[in-house]
Formats: C-alpha cells, structure tokens, sequence
C-alpha cells in the first residue's frame, strides 16, 4: 500500500498575453520590491520579456531590482550574488524570467535569503525549514517547467557536482507560460528545451513513482511534444506550435514534479556539472540509451510511448514496440539537429567512471524503474559515447 502527494503553483496562467497579470498579481502577494531574476541576454532584449514584466509591475506600482548575472547551469556564486542584492535593496518577493537557470537560482536566492549557512548543504528533500519570499515564475521557454516544480537543481562550483534542493517551500506561488515570449526563440534553444520536455514526460512516465494522475499528465505532454516540437523548431514565428509546446511542457513538469525522474536526469545532471553541457542536450543524447536500458521494466509503457509519439504498432508484439519508441526518440533528436555522441560534445572516457558514481548518489536515481549499478551506468554512458 501507498499513497501520493500532488504539488503545483497555487495560480498558473497560460496563453497569448498572460503576461499582463502579472503586476495585479504582485499586488496580491503583497510585493512591494521585487528582485527580478534573469540572464544578461534576456535583460539587454529591447521589448523583450524583462522590459515588458517591468512595464506591467511599474503600471501595478511595484518596484523591481534587476539581478542578471544568472549563468546557464545556475552556480551557487549566482544564488550569493543574487541573495546579497535581494537583502541590500531590501527586497520583499522575487520574479524569475526565462527558462529552468532564472527560474533555479531564483529559488535558490530565497532559499539563502531565509537559511542559514552553505546552500549546499541543504542538498535533498524537504531539507528546508523557514518561508521563501513570495515568487513569480514567468517562463520564456518550453522545456524545463522549473517555473511549476518543486526542484531548485544548483552546481556547486567546489565539486562541480549538480545538487537538487527539492522542497514544496520551493515552488512558486504563482507561473505564467506565454507563448507570445516564446516566438522567435532560436531553433537550437527550442530543441534542447522540447527535448527537456520530452525526457521529463518520459521519465515520468516510467518512474517507479508514476501514479495514474501523473500518467495523464505526462501521455498529453509526449503527445503535444510529438506532433508540435518539429513545427516550434523549423518555425520560430509558429504561435499555435509554441502554445503546444508551452502546454506540453507544464504538463511534463506536473508530471515529474510529483512522479519523479530517473537515470536521465541523474546522468544529464554530472554533464551539466562537470562539463557545463546544457541540461536539453544532455537529456536528449542520453535519454535513448537509458530507455533502452528501462525498457525490460515496463514493456508495456514503452509500447504506449511509441503510440504517443506517433509510430504504428499494430501487429508487433511488445517488445517489438518498445522498441520503435527508442527509434522514435532518435529520429526526432536527429530531426531537430541535437548532436547525437557524447564524444563529439568533448566529453572524455577516462570521467566515465565518476561521473557514474555521482549519478547513482543523485536524487533522481531512486525513482528509476529499473535499478542499476555503478558498472551499468558507465556502460549507458559509453553507450552514449
């Protein structure tokens, strides 16, 4: 016997022009101040997504101090960075703009604003003990779904180690998807992100923790992601492709947020760390590999998968259909350009083995459906190679 937990933001909007809540909503939250968190290349855009959400919180009479230093793959430098200018501004709430690094390092400055010691050390679940400020998440790709979860995924500049804080303090109070800060992302951006998506609905799907709730959240994400992701690529300008996508990526981050991940992520994650890799593409180069290690311990969602993604079954016996799901995964990371060897992306043999041993200590191994050893995680990832 078991039962479940089911945690998302309190108030999510989706939509062309959601965006515009946004001030009415710090309001309600009482936000006098905001940090706002974003990268520099969001923050220099000329009517892009910052100078809009600043527009809108001005209008509401809501102040707002800029902190742009959030590098991809967030370090704990960005989070200090970020939790010395929230407390010297005297900051009251925090809004994140972009993707999964803004959205992560926004998290991690309220979880230093209001705990003690090294951020580090709070590494695991439910490792927190005091309030957040109040966050809003407004997100600009589709893809890592941060702005609806409960993970806060950091790197430790120390070990260069990726750690995952996960704590229902973390998740926002509020998200908001518009597609509309979505159109003309470039098609690379697009494909590492969708393919993030994918891996989250997959891994989801498959988890040891998966429950029928999250299944019908991630069956309608590898859905919307098999028929839009291709579209959103080879069309920046797209809406209805980009719509789909943001939809598919709330879905997939609903998904994973309450049934887990697996190998994927705990291997993408020691890519991330040691290697600076981006989160999208280290999902996507491993994600075929370790589903073809998975696939004996549920042939029967594997089978679906490959229904979901569009390939026909009919006739084929289970096993022959868990397979076309692999195929399928292939084709479209080929189809959208994601490089296919970890060797042609500069990572060397001889981090193999480390790598292997810090993935099965990461949190998202324990949700994997098939359990592993050291040996056999180095062998996906030379599979990988």
């Amino acid at each position: 016997m078991r039962y479940y937990d089911y945690l998302m933001p309190s108030v999510n909007f989706f939509g062309p022009g959601c965006l515009e809540v946004i001030g009415e909503r710090a309001k309600i939250l009482n936000g006098t101040k905001a940090l706002l968190v974003t990268d520099k290349f969001l923050s220099s855009l000329e009517g892009g997504a910052v100078e809009k959400t600043l527009e809108y919180l001005k209008a509401a009479g809501v102040e707002a101090v800029i902190f742009d230093s959030v590098e991809p793959n967030p370090k704990d430098t960005n989070v200090y960075e970020g939790a010395k200018v929230y407390k010297e501004n005297n900051c009251d709430m925090i809004i994140t703009v972009g993707g999964g690094s803004p959205h992560d390092c926004g998290k991690g400055i309220g979880i230093a604003a209001t705990h003690d010691g090294d951020i580090c050390d709070y590494a695991g679940i439910e490792t927190l003990t005091n309030a957040l400020p109040p966050i809003i998440a407004v997100n600009t790709t589709a893809g890592t779904a941060s702005e609806v979860t409960r993970h806060a995924v950091i790197t430790n500049t120390k070990t260069k180690v990726k750690f995952v804080i996960v704590s229902w303090r973390n998740l926002p109070q509020v998200s908001i998807n518009d597609p509309l800060l979505m159109i003309g992302k470039p098609a690379g951006l697009t494909a590492a992100t969708g393919m993030d998506a994918l891996t989250h609905a997959v891994e989801a799907y498959i988890s040891k923790d998966a429950n029928p709730i999250t299944d019908a959240a991630a069956i309608q994400a590898i859905k919307l992601i098999a028929q839009n992701l291709r579209l959103a690529v080879a069309n920046g300008e797209n809406l209805k492709a980009r719509e789909n996508m943001a939809y598919a990526s709330v879905l997939a981050g609903m998904a994973f947020n309450n049934g887990n991940l697996g190998y994927v992520h705990a291997m993408a994650h020691q890519l991330g760390g040691l290697y600076d890799m981006p989160h999208g593409i280290a999902n996507a180069m491993l994600l075929p590999h370790v589903c073809k290690y998975n696939m004996i311990s549920n042939l029967d969602k594997f089978a679906d998968i490959a229904e979901f993604m569009g390939e026909n079954v009919d006739g084929l016996s289970k096993s022959e259909a868990a397979e076309k799901a692999i195929s399928a995964m292939f084709r479209l990371s080929s189809d959208l350009g994601i490089p296919t060897s970890l060797e042609d992306a500069g990572i060397k043999e001889e981090d193999i083995k480390l790598m292997a041993e810090n993935a099965l200590k990461d949190g998202n191994a324990f949700s994997n459906p098939r359990k592993g050893n050291e040996k056999d995680v180095e062998n996906i990832f030379k599979a990988a190679m």
